[in-house]
């Protein structure tokens, strides 16, 4: 014996059809969101850096180390930061940062923290202004140093600057860094 088909089963394999129709215009509308062209968010910030437009200057006697020490710098930013750590691979803090680009770049051991960085024999570089590529640049934070980079020229540094970062290019004169810069040292010449 056939069941007649009522109304009610009728509404309800429309009402079915429909949401299924639904959900597919839905799922096609997120395809065509996912295959548009991605997103790009910028890799470099424009410099806002008073020193910006100052020639670049590198030591006398060490143009071709201080070189080495800035391309080396410039091609860990976006590198995670990671406490303690000193490669690449692993990712990298403040000092270990310093430390890889030297020892690799200039062959010089650096010891692993700011404070002690700071104490190498070295040219001290009091002024923003009379820093050269691949000087180290020290920041007091909270009291004694505590904090190290690479100055590449043109009123930037190169640095691993926080958990959860990356190792990173800012300008060390604006507004936090320009607060709590120290000095510079001068390791090569």
């Amino acid at each position: 014996m056939a069941l007649a088909d009522t109304g009610d089963s009728k509404r309800h394999r429309s009402t079915g059809h429909a949401l299924r129709l639904a959900a597919l215009a839905g799922l096609l509308v997120l395809l065509a969101a996912c295959a548009s062209s991605p997103r790009h968010e910028a890799t470099y910030k424009p410099s806002q850096s008073g020193l910006a437009d100052e020639p670049a200057r590198a030591p006398e006697n060490s143009v071709g180390t201080a070189n080495d020490v800035l391309f080396r710098a410039m091609a860990l930013v976006g590198t995670p930061y990671h406490y303690g750590g000193n490669t690449p691979a692993g990712g990298f803090d403040c000092s270990g940062l310093v430390d890889y680009i030297y020892r690799n770049a200039a062959n010089i051991l650096l010891p692993h923290s700011s404070r002690d960085m700071a104490s190498v024999n070295g040219v001290k570089v009091r002024s923003m202004d009379d820093l050269v590529s691949g000087d180290l640049v020290f920041f007091s934070i909270g009291g004694g140093i505590s904090h190290v980079g690479v100055y590449v020229g043109k009123g930037r540094f190169v640095h691993a600057p926080n958990s959860g970062g990356t190792v990173r290019l800012d300008d060390i004169d604006g507004p936090y860094w320009r607060d709590h810069f120290a000095y510079g040292k001068r390791l090569l010449d």
